[in-house]
């Protein structure tokens, strides 16, 4: 008989997540599958194409079931409207879960932002004493705070509180990295075996560059840098723009700047575009499905991937950073802890998170080097997603874990 998942998550196709990859290898292995999730609005807060507040409430991906509860939209990512979506989906979920068929083998949480996210499955799985594995990718309430600029120390607290009890709460956790281990350790005294290290794998068609003639006819003939994902205080992009203009006072002519992709932070970071008088080698285009990132990446003669110098975010390892190593290019990172290591171990060149003049000077070296120097360390980045983040590889830890508790 088949094995059979709850899989929690506010966010899930269409928006792009990793978890919808997770939900196809899962699928493609056997295992049965429904979805708890949102309705689609993110990352601007409006309602994807299709959807509205009424649904549909009830889908099928790949055949996977799909049931969706109501959420407060994050119209205009405001503190507000970001705080009222955060608490407002778990409300929802949680009377939501009468729906569900039962008769999982265990329950697994996707658990970005908010950390909230988790309190239905935890519902759910000790109601029906199924197993709950936790997948800790966004560390809570440290990265609440590198998106709303809260200072209260009563608020705090009980941020602290409510996020270690619902760690606590877990009967298996998933930290990215080592330094997350022992982080999410230190606070519910869970051992390492309850606690498993996996890192976000990079699903198989980043690894597979598309040549796009169109983009190589409008951005061609530049050095083109380029970042994809969700633009928020957390990306530190504006650290990345400041770096460029430096760099290009410093010699380096031809670099521009391409941000594929969207978020709350935009139109702060077109504004300091504007500011800087660098529209000219600052381009946003927009956000594309993830299965056109191989596009930008083909395009691309360099990646950036950036971090703010929040501690706790040097804690993991971006999932961006295996897409960037499978596409072969020569990496940046502006970031500390486990993800500069990584791009480091990867050949890649690294600075301390929100040093603009250190990432500066990293620039100016890789538009000095040669064409055989960056197909080096190209060739480095792409060796190590071979042996690091390989989708067959963790997708099999992540279901023996999930199900049967080993790593």
């Amino acid at each position: 008989m088949a094995r059979r998942i709850l899989v929690v998550t506010q966010h899930f196709w269409p928006e792009n997540f990793r978890i919808n990859d997770i939900v196809d290898g899962f699928l493609e292995d056997g295992i049965e599958v429904d979805v708890l999730c949102g309705l689609p609005n993110y990352p601007k807060g409006e309602w994807f194409p299709g959807y509205s507040e009424r649904g549909p409430m009830e889908e099928n991906y790949h055949g996977a079931r799909v049931f969706r509860c109501k959420e407060i939209p994050r119209t205009g990512n405001t503190s507000v409207r970001i705080f009222l979506n955060y608490v407002s989906w778990p409300w929802y979920a949680w009377r939501s879960l009468n729906r569900l068929p039962g008769g999982y083998d265990a329950v697994f949480c996707f658990n970005t932002s908010p950390v909230l996210m988790c309190w239905p499955a935890i519902r759910y799985a000790k109601k029906h004493n199924v197993p709950f594995t936790n997948y800790v990718l966004d560390i809570w309430p440290e990265n609440l705070y590198s998106v709303l600029n809260i200072q209260n120390s009563l608020l705090r607290r009980i941020a602290q509180g409510v996020s270690d009890a619902l760690y606590r709460r877990a009967d298996r956790l998933i930290a990215m990295s080592e330094p997350l281990q022992r982080r999410l350790a230190e606070r519910t005294g869970k051992t390492d075996e309850k606690i498993a290290v996996i890192p976000q794998y990079c699903e198989d068609f980043y690894a597979v560059p598309i040549h796009d003639e169109a983009l190589e006819e409008r951005f061609g003939g530049r050095f083109n840098l380029v970042f994809t994902g969700t633009f928020t205080p957390a990306q530190s992009l504006e650290t990345v723009i400041r770096a460029v203009k430096s760099a290009r006072e410093q010699g380096a002519g031809a670099l521009h700047l391409l941000l594929v992709g969207d978020g709350m932070s935009r139109d702060s970071l077109e504004s300091l575009v504007c500011e800087l008088d660098a529209k000219d080698y600052v381009t946003f285009y927009g956000s594309v499905p993830a299965t056109d990132i191989p596009r930008f990446t083909a395009l691309a003669d360099a990646l950036i991937v950036s971090l703010s110098d929040s501690p706790d975010l040097g804690l993991t390892v971006p999932a961006k950073v295996a897409s960037y190593m499978a596409a072969g290019k020569p990496m940046l990172a502006s970031m500390d802890g486990a993800g500069n290591l990584a791009v480091r171990q990867a050949g890649g060149l690294s600075s301390p998170a929100c040093n603009v003049e250190a990432l500066a000077a990293n620039l100016v070296a890789l538009c000095g080097m040669t064409d055989e120097q960056r197909a080096d360390m190209g060739q480095k980045a792409k060796d190590y997603y071979s042996s690091h983040y390989r989708r067959s590889d963790l997708l099999r830890r992540l279901e023996r874990f999930i199900l049967d508790g080993q790593a």
